[in-house]
């Protein structure tokens, strides 16, 4: 969108998205009957992957599923999508921030600095969009779920196993989130009216800190909004946070934490019997995560992108999930789902039986 639009905006939207989309890198070869595999057996993954994470996880949808239906949509696509996909959710969740922007500064944010924030954005969005497997999207309406073709195939071959039993452990990550936020339908606005509030609240303090400087701190606002997403912070973010919304910040983290951490646990826990190589796929997965054999221009990238942060959050998540569960079962652990009272704080992320004290008692 352009400054023309009828709701300011602090981003090009639209520009970002053909920029992530260009930038993007195509992926690996391969003949259009591999291709055709890939696409078919990830749909019919996703759909096996329902019933597996209905029985595992013992949680409900608040609207139930039909038989042989879906809890949300799939769409297996491409790197460019996958980024262009993510430009639209980040313009709803930044929705409303410009007009603040220009009630503080008298004026709309300028077309350089939008154009500005598209840059940062999409040249992030393209480097991102090589590493993710699949995403679901609680933001687009009713959600989707996304599954990006190119980088589970390039997975699959660096670390040559089924591909049948990986396809459909990734769907089973991805269906526990479509889960998460079918179960609690309260979720995804609870999560998108903090974060926009968060990030609604930097550009207010930026633009009051330095009204003067403002355009050249909305890329960096642009960049923040991408972070918050993830429930990540880091440098680019530190120096325009309050005391306030660094807490902000710490409680949004460890939602997201527990969204990943719990859909990493449930993913395993469906066992062998599913996922007949499920083992061996998280061991050498594990070693992936952790860098073995990265180059170096890989670990800079993934510090500059926060990427270190986000694979805490997993490994933080499944902890807690892990210890609720030894001292609650995973009936216990559901209760997480009840209402937003529930969502476990920075602080009972770290300290899990914080949180089994304060909702059972």
């Amino acid at each position: 969108m352009t400054q023309a639009s009828a709701t300011p905006q602090i981003v090009d939207w639209s520009a970002a998205a053909q920029i992530a989309a260009r930038l993007a890198a195509p992926g690996p070869r391969a003949d259009r009957d591999e291709l055709d595999a890939l696409v078919a057996g990830l749909r019919s993954a996703a759909g096996d992957a329902v019933g597996h994470v209905l029985e595992t996880t013992r949680m409900t949808p608040a609207v139930p599923v039909p038989d042989g239906a879906g809890l949300s949509p799939v769409a297996v696509v491409d790197r460019a999508t996958w980024a262009r996909a993510n430009t639209q959710s980040m313009s709803v969740m930044t929705d409303g921030i410009g007009a603040v922007v220009a009630e503080i500064s008298r004026s709309a944010t300028s077309a350089g600095a939008q154009m500005a924030g598209a840059a940062e954005i999409g040249a992030v969005l393209a480097l991102l969009s090589g590493r993710v497997l699949g995403q679901f999207d609680p933001y687009s309406g009713s959600g989707r779920l996304l599954l990006v073709a190119p980088n589970v195939l390039q997975a699959e071959r660096a670390l040559e196993v089924p591909v049948a039993d990986f396809r459909l452990w990734v769907c089973l990550h991805e269906q526990t989130h479509a889960l998460q936020f079918a179960a609690a339908p309260w979720l995804s606005e609870h999560l998108s009216g903090r974060t926009r509030g968060l990030v609604t609240g930097m550009a207010r303090t930026s633009a009051e800190l330095a009204k003067a400087r403002f355009d050249r701190k909305i890329a960096t606002i642009g960049r923040s909004v991408l972070d918050a997403l993830r429930g990540e912070g880091g440098t680019i973010m530190d120096g325009m946070l309050t005391h306030e919304q660094k807490a902000e910040l710490a409680d949004i983290t460890a939602v997201m934490a527990l969204l990943e951490g719990h859909a990493d646990v449930m993913m395993d826990a469906v066992g062998p019997r599913v996922v007949p190589s499920v083992r061996r796929i998280r061991a050498k997965f594990e070693r992936r995560r952790d860098g073995e054999g990265r180059s170096t221009f890989d670990v800079v990238v993934q510090k500059l992108l926060g990427m270190e942060a986000k694979l805490a959050q997993y490994r933080d998540g499944a902890a807690f999930v892990r210890t609720v569960e030894r001292a609650v079962g995973r009936e216990g652990l559901n209760a997480v789902w009840a209402g937003p009272e529930n969502l476990p704080s920075a602080r009972e992320i770290a300290d899990a039986r914080a949180w089994v004290r304060r909702v059972h008692g």
